[in-house]
């Protein structure tokens, strides 16, 4: 699999599933935009410790080329300045991955909408939709130029899964449906100029902040087990890169134009394993056997 000589912009890849994309297009030897808020000089409101010169720098170690660009994806003018400068520099775009998020500070679980705080949820759903349509508005432009561009949505949850199940805030499961909707909408405009769009979902990822959440790291994550049983399906944000990768290296990804996809589903069409060589499927598990309250069992799942 080989993205030589291919463009990508991944807005939203300081950290998490982002930062696993970005990663993971780099390795296959993909020109990496990289955009974010965090970088070393100028940290965001998250106060986290991930930057997005260091994404660029992974992406760059692993073959590729990685160029880290701060953006506020809600302030347009700068993505369209993003987006004039990557036309000045590389004359095309191949892959725009809309990964933009920043909300788990906002969130208030299992609360109604009277309850839920009003300004952090319309937070929410300007960090994880407008910023989404501010970006395709800009970067589309440039992506139909070429016949073959790929635009990849990325949500929580399957189209599926997300249907019948309340995600335990108003505010956030409008957001993660909404990121399906935009995907199957974005595929009818993109069909014409021979563009795909999808939208790709991870399972239970195991995130920078995920593991701090529960107190490990990445090669002591099993320990988390002992807290949250379930946790044994987690899978590294390189697993959800390594989807993205395989798509945009498919020939014939418009198969999958405006369809909801996950991390693990496609591992099973195109054969990638995660870093320690299993296949989780979570969003088979999930429903199989977390929700169905029977004792935490990856076997058949990874």
């Amino acid at each position: 699999m080989t993205l030589s000589g291919k463009v990508a912009l991944v807005a939203g890849g300081t950290r998490g599933g982002g930062r696993g994309i970005a990663v993971e297009l780099g390795a296959a030897g993909a020109t990496v935009y990289v955009t974010g808020r965090t970088t070393r000089d100028h940290p965001s409101e998250y106060e986290r410790p991930e930057t997005i010169e260091e994404t660029a720098e992974m992406v760059t170690a692993l073959g590729g080329q990685g160029i880290a660009v701060q953006v506020d994806h809600l302030v347009a003018e700068d993505v369209g300045r993003l987006v004039d400068r990557i036309r000045a520099e590389q004359g095309r775009l191949d892959i725009l991955v809309n990964d933009i998020w920043g909300g788990e500070k906002l969130m208030e679980w299992n609360k109604p909408v009277w309850e839920h705080d009003l300004q952090k949820g319309l937070r929410l759903l300007r960090l994880g939709i407008d910023t989404h349509l501010v970006t395709a508005h800009h970067a589309l432009k440039l992506l139909i130029e070429r016949p073959g561009g790929l635009l990849v949505e990325v949500t929580d949850g399957t189209a599926d899964y997300n249907a019948d199940h309340y995600r335990l805030s108003p505010f956030y499961d409008l957001v993660k449906v909404a990121a399906t909707r935009m995907a199957w909408a974005h595929a009818r405009d993109l069909a014409p100029h021979g563009a795909t769009a999808v939208c790709v979902t991870p399972g239970w990822m195991r995130s920078e902040m995920m593991l701090d959440a529960y107190g490990v790291t990445e090669e002591t994550w099993r320990d988390a087990t002992k807290v949250q049983p379930h946790f044994i399906i987690s899978e590294t944000p390189r697993f959800l890169g390594r989807a993205v990768a395989a798509l945009a290296a498919d020939p014939d990804r418009a198969r999958w134009n405006g369809q909801s996809l996950s991390s693990g589903g496609l591992a099973q069409v195109y054969g990638f394993t995660d870093l320690d060589g299993s296949r989780p499927d979570a969003w088979r598990y999930v429903p199989e056997v977390q929700d169905a309250g029977k004792p935490a069992d990856a076997t058949g799942y990874r």
